[in-house]
């Protein structure tokens, strides 16, 4: 069996660390999580940095104080992005995963404890980076429930492609403009639709900016250019996981998708979370996909695989919250408007991988895909605002009366996304979270 599907002694739910604020019983980041990042303090250099309660772990200073072994080379952690320890592969993700938690063990019997404050950082007073460069960004339309209640909205003539359920559909996404979470995300402005009975259309902000709840997929081990990568070993590319809210602007988006697809409505913006979960630590999480509907096609041989089919996907509980301007005002707390969970997809990651470089298309460590808005089969399970509103139609009423078809400047925006099964320690991605600046 791949190693990163193993269980292993660091999701012990009975280990704690000497870390007081990882054994809270709410937070995202215990022992069992040891999520990666890349961050800097205030006047110091960018490293990978590892959360583990309300801390980060620097892993540079660690390596230093001989604390990591020597299984991780110096040169993958002193480095401001995570590119090049993915690259390097699971046996040395899961040698630096093994190492951090007999670190941070609080049976650690080398006291690791007495150099926390050299070795710890409060995650409040450090800056989060994006996690990797990003050379490469693709977004996929893997979400069924979505293409087909958004189809039917942006276009009611054909709601689902033909194609939808043999091959999974994407597109090229703008690399330049994903930024990780914090930064505030400015409404774009494009051509928009003409008025019945005006055949020109207008020019000016996005009066329909929408966000969509997503998964982040962070590729590992590279592929050459030619060479195909086989669904049985799509998981070994795959380095990890985080949130991603791909803004959509659907007024420009409704004018300018025919016959390309998806363009400026999609390129001025996309958040994801600093933290990168990986594999080992979502193993428990594993699930089976659903299966298909006894109408559906089954995948094509190079996208069918028995392993991946009983362990592809995971039960991640998604969320997201709403917090306008008013609300941050009056000091209120950000209102949960849409859940879903990750296994509603229709394909899995490796399915997505494998059809990516089905072409010969060249991966590379470091590369982003978005899995596509997570939709559920139920109304309070919709990854859209142009769904949970029928495109504005039908408005979300928020607890102080407001109400919202769209998002307005001023709105803040916060995936969130949790993993919880009985006998292992429940663990979450972080914050997501982005704040709507007006237009230029």
């Amino acid at each position: 069996m791949a190693l990163y599907l193993d269980i292993d002694h660091t999701h012990d739910i009975a280990q704690k660390s000497w870390v007081p604020s990882a054994n809270a019983p709410d937070t995202e980041f215990p022992i069992q999580n040891l999520p990666l990042s890349v961050f800097s303090t205030e006047g110091g250099k960018t490293h990978v940095g590892v959360a583990i309660g309300d801390q980060v772990l620097d892993l540079v200073t660690a390596h230093d104080m001989g604390l990591l072994g020597n299984a991780i080379p110096r040169d993958l952690l002193a480095t401001d992005s995570l590119n090049t320890l993915f690259a390097a592969g699971h046996s040395t993700g899961i040698a630096l995963r093994h190492a951090v938690f007999a670190l941070l063990n609080e049976a650690d019997p080398r006291d690791a404890a007495r150099h926390g404050a050299e070795l710890l950082h409060p995650q409040a007073n450090v800056v989060m980076h994006r996690p990797t460069r990003v050379g490469n960004y693709t977004d996929f339309y893997a979400g069924i429930h979505h293409a087909v209640r958004a189809g039917s909205l942006l276009q009611p003539e054909n709601p689902l492609p033909d194609n939808y359920k043999w091959v999974p559909i994407g597109y090229h996404g703008r690399a330049s403009t994903v930024k990780v979470s914090g930064m505030a995300v400015r409404r774009p402005s494009g051509q928009l639709m003409a008025a019945q009975g005006n055949g020109t259309p207008g020019f000016g902000p996005c009066r329909e900016l929408d966000l969509e709840l997503e998964m982040a997929v962070y590729l590992g081990k590279p592929s050459a250019w030619g060479e195909t990568i086989a669904i049985a070993e799509a998981g070994e590319h795959i380095a990890g996981y985080g949130l991603l809210n791909d803004w959509s602007a659907r007024d420009i988006q409704r004018w300018e998708m025919k016959p390309l697809g998806p363009f400026l409505a999609k390129n001025f913006g996309t958040t994801v979370s600093p933290w990168v979960l990986t594999p080992y630590a979502l193993a428990p999480f594993r699930v089976p996909m659903a299966p298909r509907d006894a109408e559906d096609p089954q995948p094509l041989p190079y996208l069918h695989s028995a392993q991946d089919q009983a362990a592809g996907t995971f039960d991640i509980a998604l969320e997201v919250k709403l917090r306008t301007r008013r609300m941050l005002s009056a000091g209120e707390d950000a209102v949960t408007i849409i859940t879903s969970n990750m296994r509603h997809l229709y394909w899995t990651p490796q399915q997505l991988l494998t059809h990516h470089a089905s072409s010969g298309c060249q991966m590379e460590a470091g590369d982003l895909i978005g899995t596509g808005t997570i939709s559920g089969p139920v109304d309070d399970q919709l990854g859209s605002l142009l769904e949970l509103t029928v495109n504005g139609q039908q408005p979300v009423r928020l607890p102080n009366g407001e109400m919202r078809s769209y998002l307005e400047d001023g709105d803040e925006v916060t995936l969130k996304g949790f993993c919880r099964r009985e006998g292992f320690a429940p663990i979450g991605f972080g914050d997501c979270s982005g704040v709507v600046a007006a237009a230029s």
